[in-house]
């Protein structure tokens, strides 16, 4: 099996609808392994050859019950979800498609609409809870339960957290910060409802740690073992679930409270004290990584932000200096280190003695990320236009280059916008220090090999290792507004301007031409004006 999905469920009284709703709605080699934990299913579960059903007449708990049925599992991958929950169509496949092997994956949480009770006598329907004693219109007593599941995206929760007594909480600020924005997202934590990893990377943290009792705590345990091993913890808002939330008297969880508070002491002395021992980090990382936290003191380092500007000077003098004057007023004072092969009077300049080439060209970044002091590093190109937006991003691993993929492209004689989307080195952001590595592995590799093999590619990250430079992985952002890359007759690398032109049709997703690009206005047929446009912005900011 590609995925076993792990169901413990103790006296839940929609654990059938939820595994009918499952099995709708998974597209991959995907099963079921449902505990049931004191109690069978009422009502029963349909006989289906993707479901293992575990009975237990006494409960056994719900992280005892969860570890049993990953032992059963023989799936790459392992997804803990609740008895009371809908998910969206083809969840397994995108969420195993996105998960790398020391990463925890969530998707995006809604709140399920399961059922309204329906007055028989007046047809008045109260929302879910436990069942009225009286309606309220009509005063009769005969209800009766209408089944809705249906999910609530309003509100949308995509990313949780814990306060300093290690109780969960919601971030719903925490979305409007760089960091948080694209379909891949860093979380701090996350609600134990539902998950997804590697099923051998679930036995590396030892699983569900049972010393804390029965149920409680999940959430933080999870994220917690994930980020302090050295992982990740990821929300996926390409996928969803809704979650049934019973907090109502009469209406409220199937295990007993008191076993709560034990999970909430045992988790407080294992994290706050720095006890668990497969943890590579201490607590206070992971709180210093997401801060500013609410409820937490401790500071987030400042990190310093710098541009990298490379240039053949063989380009338009009119775009070169449109480039120049927008870039100087977009990166808000950013430390700026430009390289040319002739003299420039722009930023920290670097007249670097070569002629054009690609091996030129990764010589003049190495010598602009030497000479650069910052710790984050945004490559620029002579011919792009960059928006503001761009630099507020923050690299969220040093271990990652990242890609803003927002970004068009324009024809500077017809003016032609073009979008689709794809990784290129111009709108590459990472850690300095990742990128000298590279960047000195890659000149040596040419170097050595005595010319430049286009299988490794422009793009670090992008191939790994042996065709590529290194085993460091990408990932992909989008700016609250796109980037320009102006194509022009002296580019470096040929512009296709239909899909044909491509061999692998997956390299043009997207695609959408246009006579103008998002908050930036029209170009088509009026390149010229639009430059002068920009110019003209940038002077009277």
């Amino acid at each position: 099996m590609d995925l076993s999905i792990l169901i413990p469920a103790r006296n839940e009284m929609f654990l059938a609808k939820t595994v009918e709703n499952v099995l709708e709605n998974i597209r991959a080699d995907s099963e079921i392994i449902v505990v049931c934990d004191g109690s069978w299913p009422n009502p029963p579960i349909e006989d289906n050859p993707r479901i293992n059903l575990i009975y237990h007449s006494e409960s056994i708990g719900q992280r005892a019950a969860t570890n049993e049925a990953a032992k059963l599992s023989k799936a790459k991958f392992i997804m803990k979800l609740d008895a009371h929950c809908k998910v969206s169509p083809g969840f397994d496949e995108i969420l195993m498609d996105d998960c790398q092997y020391d990463w925890t994956i969530v998707p995006r949480m809604y709140n399920l609409h399961a059922f309204d009770w329906v007055c028989q006598n007046c047809q008045d329907r109260v929302y879910q809870g436990p069942k009225p004693s009286e309606c309220r219109k009509c005063n009769q007593s005969n209800f009766e339960m209408d089944i809705i599941w249906k999910e609530k995206t309003n509100p949308t929760s995509d990313f949780m957290r814990f306060d300093k007594e290690l109780h969960f909480q919601y971030w719903m600020a925490y979305k409007k910060r760089p960091e948080a924005q694209g379909d891949l997202a860093e979380t701090m934590s996350l609600l134990g409802a539902c998950w997804l990893m590697h099923r051998e990377r679930y036995w590396e943290l030892d699983g569900l740690d049972e010393a804390h009792g029965s149920w409680g705590q999940m959430g933080t345990e999870i994220a917690c073992k994930t980020w302090l091993s050295g992982g990740r913890l990821i929300t996926n808002k390409k996928a969803w679930f809704a979650h049934l939330f019973r907090t109502q008297p009469g209406f409220g969880f199937p295990y007993p409270n008191p076993g709560a508070h034990k999970a909430q002491e045992y988790s407080r002395n294992l994290w706050l004290n720095d006890k668990w021992v497969k943890a590579k980090h201490p607590l206070s990382w992971l709180i210093k990584k997401f801060a500013p936290v609410p409820d937490w003191d401790i500071e987030k380092k400042e990190l310093a932000k710098g541009v990298v500007y490379y240039t053949d000077n063989r380009l338009d003098c009119d775009i070169m200096l449109s480039v120049q004057k927008q870039l100087s007023h977009s990166v808000n004072g950013h430390q700026i280190v430009s390289v040319s092969l002739q003299p420039l009077e722009f930023g920290q300049n670097i007249v670097f003695d070569g002629d054009r080439s690609i091996l030129t060209m990764f010589k003049q970044i190495l010598a602009g990320l030497e000479a650069c002091q910052a710790d984050i590093i945004f490559f620029c190109e002579h011919d792009w236009l960059y928006h503001s937006s761009h630099f507020s991003f923050v690299p969220p691993r040093e271990d990652t280059f990242y890609y803003n993929e927002n970004s068009w492209k324009v024809n500077s004689q017809t003016g032609q916008a073009l979008f689709y989307y794809c990784k290129q080195t111009a709108t590459l952001c990472a850690y300095r220090e990742l990128l000298i590595e590279h960047y000195r592995k890659r000149i040596e590799r040419v170097e050595k090999e005595g010319k430049y093999d286009r299988h490794i590619g422009f793009e670090p990250g992008c191939h790994s290792f042996p065709r590529g430079i290194d085993n460091y992985k990408t990932e992909s952002w989008m700016s609250e507004y796109p980037n320009i890359d102006i194509r022009h007759d002296k580019n470096l690398t040929p512009s296709r301007w239909s899909q044909g032109q491509f061999r692998n049709q997956k390299y043009c997703q997207g695609w959408t031409l246009s006579d103008s690009v998002p908050g930036w206005g029209m170009t088509k047929n009026r390149f010229p004006e639009f430059l002068k446009e920009v110019e003209g912005q940038w002077v009277a900011q």
